[in-house]
């Protein structure tokens, strides 16, 4: 088990800071701190452990890893049916890619705790004025005035109070019957219904026959528990660090560190200096931990922060997160995995295909193509094939919502359809229906994977 030595939770506070705010009142701040650290963990150690656990399976091709949620969750967006939806996308995204991959699908959200972004530039102007950049509902607010961009230390309480809230429910949703694995069917089955969606009929219909097959043998979700439940977990960028630092606990049973604020957190393509404040962070806690690579990754950089991020060599501990755009893959993925290689370490490969495709739309909207996304995923599979390696997982930014800010899919979003229903207030999401479209096709390609596999075998 990795045990950072001579390491506390302050010790980030010494090191060089990006992407996080200057508070101007300092005073606000202590005390919001001292108040947070008095309130319970959001997630527990052993829950963490179990995903750690989980994620060395994945690791070993014995488990796939989905990875999905909102871009930056929101304030104002917040409700129980946006969590619902987005969580009942995810279970129907999971069971069409277990039946692809043949395996167990690790699921994570994006969820509870996604509140900060990392921004391109610390300021933005707009007719003349300049003001902060907008950093998420943790630390500013979107409008455009002084007031509403001025960092609020008191953001982060509310954070918390949502991300409990949201967990409370997710708990409920995982273990109350909402998950059971025939429900869950039902829904797919209506995406395949439509003339668009007919070459995803045939897979829905080998599920169903699978389902049916388990129910005639007697194993339903009244004599098998695990059918109407699930293990769900929850991850976030840990980019605002006075608020992770307030979280983190000391586990009673192991007596090491934890993040308490969800049970996996990364760190983003914009913050991983090896000697730089989040890796700092990072390197104590006991949590899964997640990188972003990107194209200006190199293999020393990587060398060093596999080395700081986990010591140990720990399987589970440390999910790369590839996010190179379309068409670009090649470039960069294969140097990355031979240095893994050649360091023998343990980890997850795990592809971002959102964040390397974000275009500006002929109608001034930040969007990504379906198309894009799905071809930086096929590139990510192929090349792993290519390198004898495992293609662990996938990561979107997704919602449950119908909302239209990606375009393409099979029920397609057009360039005219962007101002419809555009309701981010960071980055394009996948909508319900992407979503579950883009499941099916990474089932393909695992379902490909295995036959390539077997016949090489």
């Amino acid at each position: 088990m990795t045990a950072a030595k001579s390491w506390s939770k302050s010790d980030w506070r010494a090191k060089p800071r990006v992407q996080m705010p200057d508070y101007p009142d300092q005073a606000a701040l202590a005390v919001v701190e001292a108040q947070l650290a008095k309130y319970p963990p959001l997630v527990f150690a052993g829950e963490a452990r179990r995903l750690k656990a989980e994620l060395g399976a994945v690791a070993r091709g014995e488990a796939f890893l989905l990875q999905g949620g909102d871009c930056a969750e929101s304030f104002a967006e917040f409700s129980a049916d946006a969590i619902r939806d987005t969580f009942k996308v995810m279970l129907q995204m999971a069971m069409v890619l277990t039946y692809g991959a043949k395996v167990p699908v690790v699921k994570v959200g994006r969820m509870a705790g996604q509140f900060a972004k990392p921004r391109s530039a610390p300021t933005e102007v707009k007719n003349g004025v300049e003001l902060p950049s907008y950093r998420g509902d943790i630390i500013n607010e979107l409008d455009f005035t002084p007031e509403a961009r001025n960092p609020d230390p008191s953001r982060m309480l509310q954070a918390y109070t949502q991300a409990a809230a949201s967990l409370n429910l997710l708990r409920a949703f995982s273990t109350g019957g909402f998950a059971d694995i025939h429900r869950v069917h039902s829904w797919t089955l209506g995406f395949t219904d439509g003339d668009d969606a007919e070459r995803y009929r045939d897979m829905a219909g080998r599920i169903q026959d699978s389902l049916d097959f388990m129910t005639a043998a007697g194993l339903t979700s009244d004599t098998n528990h695990e059918l109407s439940t699930v293990d769900f977990y929850t991850s976030h960028e840990a980019l605002l660090l006075e608020y992770e630092e307030a979280l983190a606990r000391i586990d009673s049973t192991s007596g090491l560190p934890i993040a308490g604020s969800g049970h996996m957190i990364w760190i983003g393509d914009r913050t991983r200096q090896p000697d730089g404040a989040h890796v700092e962070f990072a390197r104590g806690v006991q949590n899964p931990v997640g990188l972003k690579c990107g194209p200006t990754t190199t293999p020393e950089d990587l060398k060093l922060l596999m080395a700081r991020l986990n010591p140990e060599n720990e399987a589970g501990r440390l999910t790369l997160i590839a996010r190179f755009g379309a068409g670009s893959v090649a470039d960069h993925l294969p140097r990355l995995i031979r240095t893994v290689r050649e360091e023998g370490a343990n980890v997850v490969w795990c592809c971002d295909p959102m964040h390397g495709n974000t275009i500006k739309s002929a109608s001034g909207y930040k969007t990504r193509p379906f198309d894009r996304v799905l071809r930086e995923v096929q590139e990510f599979f192929a090349i792993h094939r290519a390198e004898g390696t495992v293609p662990g997982g996938v990561h979107f930014e997704m919602t449950g919502k119908d909302v239209t800010e990606c375009t393409g899919g099979v029920r397609a979003v057009t360039d005219e359809d962007l101002s419809s229903r555009y309701h981010t207030a960071c980055d394009p999401r996948l909508n319900a229906s992407q979503s579950l479209e883009l499941a099916f096709l990474v089932a393909e390609e695992l379902s490909a994977g295995r036959e390539a596999t077997r016949a090489v075998g």
